[in-house]
Order: C-alpha cells, then sequence, then structure tokens
C-alpha cells in the first residue's frame, strides 16, 4: 500500500515537474522573442533566473515526499534563495548598482539630478564653490541669466536617471588613455547601451580598440569637437563663459577664446544637448574625493560617477596613466612630458575606480 502511494506521489511531482518547466520555458523564450536585439543581455539575465527557479521548485516537489523535518528545513532554503527573483529589483540585471555595499552607498546619491535645467540651476553655495575652479568672476545673477538663454536655445528637459525593473542599462565609459592601443576592445565597446566618450576621443581608425559608436560624448569648449547626428553633446561646464560659448558656438560664433581659443562653431544636434550641473561637479569633489583641497574632479572621474547614475551596469576602458605618470592618450603624441595629471589628483582618483572595480559597481578593462 505505502508503494503504491509512494510511487503515485512520484508520478505526480514528475508529472508537476515537466509541466512547470514547460510553462517557465515558455515564458522565457517568449520574453527573448519580444525583446528587441539590443536588450539580448537583459533576456539572458531573466532566462538564467527562471532557470534557477525551476531548479528550486522541482527539489521542493522531491522533497514534499521526505519526512516532516527535511521538507521544513528545505521550504526554509527555498525561500531564502528564491526571494530574491520574487521581489522587484531595481532593474533587471543579476546585480543592480543601487543595491549592496555599504561605503557605495554613503558615496551614492541617487536622489541627485545629474543634468542641468531651467528649474534646477545651482543654489548659491554650489555656485560658489564651482566658481573657484577656473576663478570665475561673475556673478551668481549672470550665471542664472546665462542658463536662461541656454534654454532658450536648447531643450530643457527632465533626464530619468532613475533604474527601472524592466530595464538593464548598460554603460561603457571610454578613456582616451595609452593602454587602449592594441586591446581590441571594439567589439566588446559597441556592444553596450550607451557608450560616453570624452574630450579629444574619437574612433576612426581607431575602431578595431575602441569601437565605432558614440551614444554620448563629453566636453568642454577647450576639448570641443565636431559630432554625429545621433550623438548627445554632453558639456562639462567649468565657469559661466561656457555655458555663453554652448549657445554662440550653435549661433553666432562669437566666442573664439576663453582662457584660449576655441571652436567658433560646432557640428552636433542641438536637441540632444546635455548640460552637467555645477552642483553635480561639487558632489563629485565633495563625497567621491573627499573634498581634497587645490585640485578639482578630472573629466574622466566625473564622467565615471556620472555613469553610476545613469547606468544599471558600467565598464570602464582606457583609464590610467602611463609608465611616466603621465596621461597619454591613444590618438596622439605626448605634448608636455612634465605636465602628469594636471590640476587633478590622478592618484587619488584612480583609487575610487580601483575600489568600485574591487566592489564590483563597475567592470575595469586595463588594456595592455
Amino acid at each position: 500500500m505505502l508503494t503504491c502511494i509512494w510511487q503515485a506521489g512520484r508520478c505526480y511531482f514528475q508529472t508537476l515537474c515537466i509541466g512547470l518547466i514547460h510553462v517557465f520555458h515558455h515564458i522565457c523564450v517568449h520574453r527573448l522573442d519580444l525583446l528587441a536585439m539590443q536588450q539580448f543581455r537583459i533576456a539572458v539575465v531573466l532566462s538564467q533566473k527562471c532557470k534557477v527557479f525551476i531548479l528550486l521548485l522541482c527539489i521542493s516537489a522531491v522533497c514534499m515526499l521526505l519526512n516532516r523535518e527535511t521538507y521544513s528545513r528545505f521550504s526554509q532554503i527555498f525561500f531564502e534563495y528564491t526571494s530574491p527573483f520574487l521581489d522587484s529589483s531595481p532593474c533587471a540585471c543579476l546585480k543592480c548598482l543601487s543595491e549592496g555595499n555599504p561605503w557605495f552607498m554613503e558615496h551614492f546619491n541617487k536622489s541627485l539630478q545629474p543634468f542641468l535645467t531651467r528649474e534646477y540651476s545651482a543654489s548659491e553655495d554650489a555656485f560658489n564653490w564651482w566658481k573657484h575652479i577656473q576663478s570665475d568672476r561673475s556673478s551668481l545673477n549672470a550665471h542664472r541669466a546665462a542658463v536662461d538663454e541656454l534654454f532658450q536655445i536648447f531643450p530643457n528637459r527632465q533626464y530619468n536617471t532613475q533604474p527601472s525593473p524592466d530595464k538593464c542599462r548598460s554603460c561603457a565609459v571610454v578613456g582616451n588613455s595609452m593602454n587602449l592601443k592594441g586591446s581590441h576592445y571594439g567589439a566588446l565597446i559597441d556592444s553596450h547601451d550607451i557608450i560616453i566618450r570624452m574630450n579629444g576621443g574619437r574612433t576612426q581608425g581607431y575602431e578595431a580598440d575602441v569601437g565605432a559608436r558614440t551614444t554620448h560624448h563629453v566636453m568642454y569648449p577647450e576639448s570641443a569637437m565636431d559630432l554625429g547626428n545621433t550623438t548627445h553633446l554632453v558639456l562639462f561646464p567649468f565657469k559661466t563663459m561656457d555655458l555663453r560659448w554652448l549657445v554662440s558656438a550653435f549661433t553666432t560664433g562669437s566666442i573664439t577664446v576663453t582662457y584660449t581659443t576655441v571652436k567658433a562653431k560646432i557640428k552636433a544636434n542641438k536637441d540632444l544637448v546635455m548640460v552637467l550641473s555645477p552642483a553635480f561637479i561639487k558632489y563629485v569633489h565633495e563625497v567621491w574625493l573627499d573634498n581634497l583641497a587645490h585640485t578639482y574632479p578630472s573629466t574622466g572621474f566625473m564622467t565615471v560617477v556620472l555613469s553610476l547614475h545613469m547606468c544599471d551596469e558600467v565598464s570602464v576602458f582606457g583609464f590610467g596613466v602611463d609608465s611616466d605618470g603621465n596621461w597619454s592618450h591613444y590618438f596622439e603624441g605626448l605634448q608636455n612630458k612634465h605636465m602628469r595629471t594636471g590640476s587633478h589628483h590622478g592618484q587619488r582618483e584612480y583609487q575610487v575606480i580601483q575600489q568600485l572595480s574591487d566592489l564590483h559597481k563597475i567592470h575595469m578593462y586595463k588594456g595592455w
């Protein structure tokens, strides 16, 4: 009699497991069919989660046929391991940036708006700190007038930088280090959803190592270059003149000099222009670089921190100094071998980036 019950129970739960496998397999495959190619990474993650969940369900069914103590113990383990799949997650990645390590969460201010808008201009405190970066003598009123003029030309848009449970936004932050030469990272870089380059970084002739796609290009007037029509121009302003230059570069071309000669006109899509907030620059300096005296954050370091606010997975390429301690570039020879890292604390910046890598908050690719 007991043997018959056991065999019947085993047959029932075997059928249940097979049924569950078919159902969840159909869901996962159907999800793959619905997702576009650029979201294939998300589909893989969801498929992996489904497989683990199915396995745990099947083991649970088998354990129901065992004694009460074994089943009770397994139930505890089952709910412990399946809760991450059942609970809502901030993003669709296996691991989201906004979760985890206490040190990271102390530094990461997810509520901070990185980009300037007409409504979100610099506070007096942020402006007074920011204007000392390049000895800007403009008043707060003059700065706010420049912001108003800016948004008469460019979109006054709120950018949603918050994660979403149905998306896994991958970012490649591509620096300009010489260590990219011969790296063959091009295809890997191009596989990301968002690809951010900066300053003089270019792709033509270097596609095998740095990729061909660019979705966002960070610059300031003194490092400006023409962009394609589908690339976001991301201005990192260090003085009020930089805001005026941006307007001029898309209109009259009247500003040709700041502290050095700059491009009078620039080719780019004005509907894709984004401007970093002075408050965000202050936040990077005070929180991520511990308010180090006599320095301000480099464009590269600020771009890494910005990517933490824009993306769910971040890969960093082309960062670090050469053997002489200089920031040499893959696309040009070094003109001043005594400059080192200029007005920036390169060593401290690299330490923070390395710590982010050690904590698995970013993926660091060091080239050769």
